[in-house]
Order: C-alpha cells, then sequence, then structure tokens
C-alpha cells in the first residue's frame, strides 16, 4: 500500500518534523532515519509501525532543528597564559620567525574548548514525549491514506472477481458439451478404424471412452473456482488485514485455471480458461498491494 503523511511540533529546545512514505511490499519493512544521538527513538518507533500495519516498505525520517545552543565555547585562560609567556622566549630564539596570529593562537589545542549543553531531564521527557505523540499522529495520517487506496482497490479486485465468475459459468456451459463431443469424436475414430478392429472388444471402447470422458470432466475444477470467488468476497469483506490470505487463494485461483486448460479439449473452453488466468493474474497482482 502506498502513502505518505507529515507531522510537525516544537519544544521548549527544538522543532521537530516526522515525514512516513509507504510502497506496495509482500512483508513489513521499516527504515528509520534520525539524527545522531536519538537512538532512543528506534525501538518504539519499530514497535508502533509493526503494531499498525503488517505489509508494505514503510520509511520514517526524523528532522530535529534546535532552537537551544548545544554546545557552548569558553577560553581556557591558564592555557593561553602559557602559550603567550613562551612566545618572547620563541621570538628571542628564532628572531626571523613572524609574529604570532591571534587566530593562530586561537586556533592552537586547548585555547578554545567546546562544551556539550546539558539539557535537563525534564525537557529530555518533553521532547521524547512530543516526539511519541507525533509519530503516533504521523502513522494514523499513514493509515488513512493506505486505507483510502484500500478502498479504491476493493472496487477493483470486485470488479475482477466479477469477472472470474462470469468465465467459469461460461467454462461450465461449454464443459456440460464436452462428454458428448467427446464421444462422437470417438465414435468417429473408431468407425474409421472399423475395417481393422473387427477383434477388439467393445466392452475395452466403451471403457476407454469413459476413461477418456473422466479426465476431460472439469466440474470438480469449476466447483473449486466458484468456492474459491465466495471465499474471496468473504475476505474483502472483513475489517482486518487480508492480504496475505488473499495471495495465497490467487494460488489456489490459478491452480484450478491451469487444470481446467490442462482437461480441456475444446478451443472454446480454453480461451475461456486462458482468459481466466489473465484475469486471475491480474487479481494477484492487485492483491500484492493490500494490507
Amino acid at each position: 500500500m502506498t502513502g505518505f503523511a507529515r507531522t510537525e511540533g516544537a519544544t521548549d529546545v527544538c522543532t521537530w518534523g516526522w515525514e512516513a512514505k509507504s510502497v506496495n511490499g509482500k512483508g513489513l519493512d521499516v527504515r528509520l532515519r534520525y539524527p545522531r544521538g536519538f537512538d532512543f527513538i528506534d525501538v518504539p518507533t519499530r514497535e508502533r509501525v509493526a503494531k499498525r500495519f503488517k505489509r508494505g516498505n514503510v520509511s520514517l525520517n526524523l528532522d530535529i532543528n534546535w532552537t537551544k545552543p548545544q554546545a557552548s565555547v569558553t577560553l581556557n585562560e591558564e592555557v593561553l597564559e602559557l602559550i603567550l609567556t613562551a612566545i618572547p622566549k620563541i621570538q628571542d630564539a628564532v628572531p626571523d620567525v613572524a609574529p604570532p596570529s591571534v587566530d593562530g593562537i586561537l586556533a592552537l589545542r586547548g585555547v578554545l574548548e567546546q562544551n556539550d549543553e546539558d539539557f535537563s531531564d525534564d525537557e529530555v521527557k518533553a521532547l521524547e514525549g512530543a516526539l511519541l505523540d507525533g509519530l503516533e499522529q504521523l502513522l494514523e495520517q499513514l493509515a488513512e491514506g493506505r486505507d483510502a487506496e484500500g478502498a479504491r482497490m476493493g472496487g477493483v479486485l470486485h470488479d475482477q472477481l466479477a469477472t472470474i465468475e462470469t468465465l467459469s459459468e461460461e467454462a461450465g456451459e461449454l464443459a456440460a458439451t464436452q462428454p458428448d463431443a467427446i464421444r462422437q469424436r470417438l465414435a468417429d475414430q473408431i468407425a474409421a478404424l472399423a475395417d481393422d478392429m473387427n477383434g477388439i472388444d467393445p466392452d475395452r471402447l466403451a471403457q476407454e471412452a469413459a476413461i477418456v470422458m473422466t479426465k476431460a470432466d472439469v466440474r470438480e475444477e469449476l466447483d473449486r473456482l466458484s468456492a474459491h470467488i465466495a471465499a474471496a468476497r468473504d475476505l474483502l469483506g472483513q475489517d482486518e488485514p487480508v492480504g496475505r490470505r488473499l495471495d495465497f487463494l490467487c494460488q489456489e485461483f490459478n491452480r484450478e485455471a491451469n487444470t481446467l486448460c490442462s482437461k480441456s479439449s475444446d478451443t472454446d473452453l480454453t480461451r475461456v480458461g486462458l482468459e481466466l488466468k489473465a484475469v486471475i493474474e491480474q487479481f494477484r497482482e492487485q492483491v500484492q498491494n493490500i494490507e
């Protein structure tokens, strides 16, 4: 299922923004990006996504813009004093050396020190809570978008099931004429070979004819197709993830259509069987996209 969502917010120390994108996938694959130092958000985020969704490639990105300084710079006066004291000695020892610049002195290690700004426990808890609340809003928006797409796809799937049902009924009408067609074809073949078959047992001929007609009987496949159509409609009417079960049902649809084509001894029935396979494949492709 595809979808997109974004939520934003702010605390005393920063502004933040969640962004989520979802594309089709057979399973659930969560990809999460966040700034350095926000590892604490990883596990709860993945747990919330897994609780909400069962399929799809879901990518989430967290942006942070600090409004409170994260670090400050202080001058180490002791180190600076030692350096300034050493400069005249160096100049006396090396008279031709150029005098040091202010930039050069400040660039020396230890003169300037960077101190990370410590946030209070209350600020940290407020930020974590705001981010998780924003995540819940984000996933709700993403779910609504996926649900809207699912509703549209549901109409497509119902139309495809109706086509499968129509083709199955047509196959049933054609299959009903197969025994007579097979019987007539065997009779014509036997008549053509009559001069060479004076010694053949009529009962044996009848037995062989019955075997041929039994092998060509597709009523069992058509009955299973009808059952699969009813099962698929029942799944589409449920208010829960059914993508994996529909995916399995598509395999059963395809198996019956393949068997129908292999048993067919009639060009019209074969044509219907091939059309069935095409529609079932279209149905399967759509099923891959739902939760």
